[in-house]
């Protein structure tokens, strides 16, 4: 088997299990959503990103493209809703985090 092919089965469970539902112009993701501002106020994390962004594989990526609405599936008190795509950011190791915008 090759490492590409270990890693996608990797990301199936890992994404299966831990990701967070997601709809890209009503087509259903599974992806990682993060928003900075909800995190946990542990001490200091030093991050450029601050804007809530889904990141998500590769192969979910076709077709999708800014300003295009995402619904994260998630509750409102966890930054769940209805946002834009205002930036996509390859991250060259099978992942593409979608910067977002909450949609108003």
């Amino acid at each position: 088997m090759a490492f590409r092919d270990l890693i996608d089965e990797v990301d199936d469970t890992v994404f299966d299990v831990l990701g967070d539902r997601a709809l890209i112009d009503g087509r259903e993701v599974q992806g990682m959503f993060s928003a900075p501002w909800l995190q946990p106020k542990l001490g200091r994390i030093a991050t450029a990103l601050r804007e809530p962004h889904l990141v998500i594989r590769v192969k979910d990526n076709a077709g999708v493209e800014t300003r295009q609405r995402v619904e994260v599936d998630l509750p409102e008190e966890d930054g769940g809703g209805a946002y834009t795509i205002t930036n996509i950011e390859p991250s060259g190791d099978g992942l593409v985090a979608l910067v977002l915008r909450k949609a108003v």
